[in-house]
């Protein structure tokens, strides 16, 4: 699936799993690759320093003899989208959910699927508004106060999951 859209300057994909170099990169081949699939994003670049801080902290594995390989740059690429809405230690808890429950490669596709086609979904509806009578104003307010929603959603779910409150259902689906 190919994502194109007036916001998006150019088609966006992100790799699959099997695409991502099985050899291992430096840190700033790393930086430079994931930047390149993630700008038509407009996000902020991923840097060398950042990866080196996400190692630090433990979040990835450190790199062998300085190269990061496909699990690691898997990883990254998550991170570089989560940080978007999520905390540090948000994304942690969310990385140690995923070795609990399932390999690298099923994790990574089924976040690299879903979100394309939920960026999809939100870029050709409008987000929300299927009706077309909304305004412009409207639609990028409804679409915060979505956003905000979830981001309440999320912040409770962790704080839960923190205290020892974990869902009955945590395995999810």
């Amino acid at each position: 699936m190919v994502i194109k859209t007036e916001y998006i300057s150019k088609e966006f994909v992100l790799p699959g799993y099997s695409e991502i170099p099985g050899v291992g990169l430096f840190l700033e081949q790393v930086s430079k690759y994931i930047n390149e699939y993630l700008s038509p994003l407009g996000e902020p670049e991923l840097t060398g320093s950042m990866i080196s801080n996400y190692v630090k902290k433990g979040i990835i594995d450190n790199p062998v003899k300085k190269q990061y390989g496909r699990e690691q740059i898997a990883y990254l690429i998550y991170i570089a989208i989560a940080k978007t809405v999520l905390s540090l230690e948000d994304i942690t808890t969310m990385i140690e959910l995923q070795r609990e429950n399932c390999d690298v490669e099923t994790a990574y596709e089924y976040f690299r699927t879903r979100f394309m086609e939920i960026l999809e979904a939100v870029f050709t509806s409008g987000a929300i508004d299927v009706s077309g009578k909304e305004t412009l104003v409207k639609t990028l307010a409804q679409n915060m106060m979505i956003t905000a929603a979830h981001k309440i959603y999320l912040d409770l779910t962790f704080d839960g999951i923190r205290s020892g409150n974990r869902a009955s259902d945590e395995k999810g689906d």
